[in-house]
Formats: C-alpha cells, sequence, structure tokens
C-alpha cells in the first residue's frame, strides 16, 4: 500500500514537474511571443513584489488604461506564480509582467522605460525631456533596479538591498501560510534556495532568525544607508524630485523603494530623528501623489498589514531583537 501510495506520488510529480518547465527569460521586449490578452496593456503582478510596485506607479503616472491580474506569491498566500497557467506567461516565474498587445515584456527596469516610450508626451516626461536628463533619469533608474539573485543582493544597487530588509516581514507573514504550500515550492521552483530560506523562516519565526538571515539584514542596511545618502546630496540643492523639478522614471524607483521600507518597518530606521532631512521630506511629496495612493497604499495586502503589526509587537516586545535588526 505504502509502495502504491509513493508511486502515484512520483508519478504526480513527474507529471506535473514536465508542465511546469521553467527557466530564465532575457530581460525586455519579446515580440516573438503571443500572449492572450483582451485590452492594449496588461499587467501580471504581486501587491508585496517591489517591482510590482513600480511598474504600477508608472502605470498610474502614464494613465495607461490596463488589466491588472494579481499573481500571489508564497508571502502572499501561494506560490501561484509556479502554476501552469502563469509560466506561460512567464517561465522565468517572476512578477512583473507587463503585455502590450500580447506580447509581454520583462523586468520592471525595462517594463517602466517601454511603457514610458509608448505613451506620448506624457512618457516623454517621465523619460526625460533632454539627451543630458534622459542620461540622468536611466542611471537613476539602473541604481533603483532589481538585478540578478534577489538572494545574492549586491552594494551597487538599492534595489539589491530591498530584499534583505524584508526579511523580517517574510518571517512575520509566513506564520499565515500553511506548510503544504511552502511545499509546493520546494517541488517545483526554479531556485530552491529560496523555497528552503522561507521554510527555515516559517519554522524559527521571527525571534528565531538564523545567523546568515541577520547578516544579510545587516548587509541590506548597510547598503541602503549609503545610496540613502547619495539620494540626500542629490536634493540637497531643493529640488522637487530626483532629478530636478519633473517627475520621472528616477522618481517611479524611489517611489516604490520608499514605500517597501515604509511597509516593512525601517523608514524611521533610516529617516528618523531628522537623519536625512531632505530624503525625509522628499517622501512626503511622493505620498502626495495621486499615483501614491492608487498604486501602493490602496493595494497592501491583508497578510502584509497583519505581519507588519506582528513586526513592530515583536520589537516593542523584545529591545534584542530591534538591536539586532537595526543596530548590530
Amino acid at each position: 500500500m505504502i509502495i502504491a501510495i509513493l508511486l502515484g506520488f512520483l508519478g504526480w510529480y513527474l507529471y506535473e514537474r514536465s508542465q511546469r518547465r521553467t527557466h530564465p527569460m532575457t530581460p525586455g521586449l519579446h515580440a516573438e511571443i503571443d500572449l492572450p490578452h483582451t485590452q492594449e496593456w496588461e499587467i501580471y503582478q504581486n501587491s508585496l513584489s517591489i517591482c510590482s510596485k513600480k511598474l504600477r506607479v508608472c502605470m498610474e503616472e502614464l494613465r495607461l488604461p490596463h488589466l491588472s491580474h494579481h499573481i500571489d506569491l508564497i508571502e502572499t498566500g501561494s506560490y501561484e506564480n509556479l502554476s501552469r497557467r502563469f509560466l506561460k506567461v512567464n517561465p522565468g516565474f517572476s512578477v512583473p509582467v507587463l503585455v502590450h498587445n500580447g506580447h509581454p515584456v520583462y523586468e520592471s527596469h525595462d517594463q517602466i522605460v517601454y511603457a514610458a516610450a509608448h505613451a506620448g508626451a506624457k512618457g516623454a516626461a517621465l523619460l526625460g525631456e533632454t539627451a543630458e536628463l534622459r542620461a540622468e533619469v536611466a542611471r537613476w533608474v539602473d541604481l533603483g533596479a532589481l538585478k540578478g539573485n534577489p538572494l545574492v543582493g549586491g552594494e551597487e544597487r538599492a534595489g539589491n538591498s530591498a530584499p534583505g530588509l524584508t526579511i523580517p516581514i517574510f518571517a512575520s507573514m509566513l506564520r499565515y501560510i500553511p506548510w503544504w504550500r511552502l511545499g509546493v515550492g520546494v517541488l517545483f521552483h526554479g531556485q530552491r534556495r529560496r523555497p528552503i530560506l522561507f521554510s527555515i523562516l516559517k519554522l524559527r519565526g521571527i525571534h528565531g532568525l538564523p545567523p546568515p538571515a541577520r547578516e544579510a539584514i545587516r548587509r541590506a542596511r548597510r547598503n541602503m544607508s549609503a545610496h540613502l545618502d547619495t539620494l540626500e546630496q542629490a536634493l540637497a540643492d531643493g529640488r522637487a524630485w530626483v532629478c530636478g523639478e519633473t517627475f520621472t522614471l528616477a522618481d517611479v524607483s524611489w517611489m516604490a523603494i520608499l514605500e517597501r521600507l515604509c511597509e516593512v518597518d525601517w523608514i524611521e530606521v533610516f529617516l528618523g530623528q531628522g537623519k536625512r532631512p531632505g530624503v525625509a521630506a522628499y517622501w512626503r511629496r511622493v505620498q502626495k501623489r495621486p499615483s501614491y495612493e492608487a498604486a501602493l497604499q490602496s493595494q497592501r495586502g491583508d497578510i502584509a498589514i497583519r505581519a507588519l503589526q506582528d513586526l513592530k509587537d515583536a520589537k516593542r516586545s523584545s529591545p534584542e531583537l530591534r538591536e539586532a535588526l537595526e543596530v548590530s
């Protein structure tokens, strides 16, 4: 009986594995791929994903009508990004995906540039009206990008510093996710280190972060501090936005990054008690834009909201935990 069950499970697994093939996709437009669509613009995105935040803000700023498909990641409920349906959209199993007339565009730093380039005058303003400004905007967009393996991070980009700073809230969110859903990732994820790490975080909880996770947080905190110092220097001349007096894709990127710091309880660490007053004032300006409410604040999921409160409560009740995360 046991052998029959094991053979049945093995057969199911091998079949599902054959139907859920994953492989990396090169960034940018893939005109050779035709996906089913009902609107000119469609996006596949996740409420918590920082790259999805960036794309949502961009689409709102451009006022491009679009159909949005929410795709769950394990942090927000399940591995929907590993489903057969979504893998047909992106075999690279990442969000967001921008779809234009049925053709997918991969990687958010390419997606926002592509969307702006196809959005007339509003897009031209976000890209930069002059060659010099376009080059400056492009530099900041690259700085805000998340490129490569998010588990590795990297000090060269602010976007690459965000995943490490998200580890504490991941540990809090996973308490709301059933174990069997984590098992889907262990079986089918293209980068098994990630679901294994999440399993460890769920098992140990926020108070039991393993040493490698704590080191990743420290490294990300140090790197993000340096990038925020760079932003503070850029804003020191009193300009309203990152590249001057016009809101651009540079601000789209930083809006998403600062929102991530807010929703995972890092804003006070980086901007509180008079630290980086230029960035703090910039953050207040960002929150007044209609795109902030439409694309970010209103999109926060229930699990993320509960986990944020859990994280705050844990740090309030344990000075040792707060010091480990924010000081040591």
